[in-house]
């Protein structure tokens, strides 16, 4: 392998300008177009207004008789019945004076009416109809136009396509639109001291638990991951599996990013021509990571330990990778709580404490999941979230209020919330 070039020196930046960074060089990956049966999930890649009015024209809320008000002020009062409208069916005639039509729920309204009298408030009896009780003046009607009218926005680029959003496509007649392209995204794992799970033995190699934790992340987020295995910590191999990799969209690895003798991963991106924009991020769990360009690709070399891969997944990869679908929010929502335990640290360090809540006499309490060092991965097992310990804090006390970045929750937000 040549020289590289890579600086000996530590280049570490804060969390916000990591992410800021990383942000900077995610971009939407294009847009292709797809048949609204399959659009569920996807984010919208155009504006959509709508060319129609719903409901095309007034229609009755509910079963019962179109009537004029101005012939009911009064009740109990006795109309003729002169049609029968079901719903998908036009109206034959209009409604005069002293008439009234029987009409079920979704029909047009005839021409002439303007109020509908529930079933319940009448008594029937064939060619007439007794109303008992009116209402006002439009009652159960539901006016043309009421839901959307030609030029009504539906929906922006960026937009989650959801169950409400293909139903509303699907009454303005669209059958296709433009979705963003979805993300493929290569994993690997380096690491002599990895197996895959089914050959785990007591021989003190360990299970590579991350390229599993990864996959299943990228399918929460509806992506596709191309799994290229366990690389072992020789450069020459590692070197040949990213050139694999850059096949896809964005490259994923875990391990061989510190400062150790077979921590490779930097000097293999740079040798690929890759430009390195970070490799220091001020936060624990997490803190060793490579951020790179390779033929303009993003490649994230995420560290070894199954909790630092989560969170740098979580704080970086995560929000990127969003942003390549074409996502207009990015982040997890953050709450606020009360830390149960008083927490101390060094400063100069963003902490992410592996939290659950639970309500205590009203309050919403951020208890730690148990040991905090990065090789704990029950832990995070257990979280409901991170609380933000921020970087200049060195003990922040018991019962003091603290932000906490949801994990299990997808009600994506605009801003990071910290």
């Amino acid at each position: 392998m040549r020289e590289s070039g890579v600086k000996a020196e530590r280049v570490s930046v804060t969390v916000a300008e990591a992410r800021d960074l990383i942000l900077s060089e995610a971009q939407p990956l294009g847009s292709e177009t797809i048949g609204l049966s399959r659009a569920t999930g996807r984010v919208l890649a155009e504006e959509i207004c709508a060319e129609v009015l719903i409901p095309p024209r007034d229609n009755s809320a509910m079963d019962g008789f179109a009537v004029r008000a101005e012939d009911v002020r009064s009740t109990p009062t006795t109309l003729s019945v002169v049609e029968e409208i079901p719903a998908g069916r036009r109206p034959e005639r209009k409604i005069g004076p002293g008439e009234a039509a029987r009409i079920m729920t979704g029909a047009a309204v005839p021409e002439g009416a303007d109020t509908v009298i529930m079933i319940e408030e009448t008594v029937s009896a064939g060619a007439s109809v007794t109303i008992q009780k009116s209402g006002p003046k439009g009652e159960f009607v539901r006016r043309a136009g009421s839901d959307v009218v030609p030029g009504s926005l539906i929906a922006e680029p960026g937009t989650v396509i959801g169950p409400a959003l293909v139903g509303m496509l699907s009454a303005i007649g669209r059958t296709t639109l433009a979705v963003a392209v979805r993300p493929r995204v290569a994993i690997l794992s380096t690491g002599d001291e990895l197996v895959e799970p089914d050959r785990l033995e007591p021989d003190g190699r360990i299970v590579s638990s991350n390229s599993y934790s990864l996959q299943s992340a990228l399918s929460e987020l509806g992506v596709e991951a191309v799994y290229l295995g366990i690389v072992p910590d020789r450069p020459e191999q590692i070197e040949a599996r990213f050139r694999q990799a850059l096949g896809c969209d964005a490259a994923i690895s875990t391990g061989g990013v510190s400062v150790g003798d077979r921590d490779w991963i930097k000097q293999v991106l740079a040798d690929l021509g890759g430009e390195m924009r970070l490799w220091r991020v001020k936060m624990r769990p997490g803190a060793p990571m490579a951020f790179s360009l390779v033929d303009g690709k993003p490649v994230f070399g995420l560290p070894g330990n199954p909790v630092s891969t989560l969170v740098t997944f979580e704080e970086f990869v995560r929000p990127a990778l969003l942003r390549m679908m074409g996502h207009a929010k990015l982040f997890r929502p953050v709450e606020r709580a009360l830390l149960a335990e008083t927490f101390e640290k060094p400063r100069g360090r963003m902490h992410l404490l592996r939290v659950r809540l639970e309500e205590r006499e009203g309050q919403t309490v951020a208890v730690p999941t148990g040991d905090q060092t990065s090789h704990i991965l029950l832990s995070m097992v257990h979280a409901d979230g991170l609380a933000i310990i921020p970087a200049e804090a060195e003990r922040v006390p018991a019962g003091s209020e603290v932000a906490v970045q949801m994990l299990r929750r997808d009600d994506l937000r605009a801003d990071p919330g910290f």
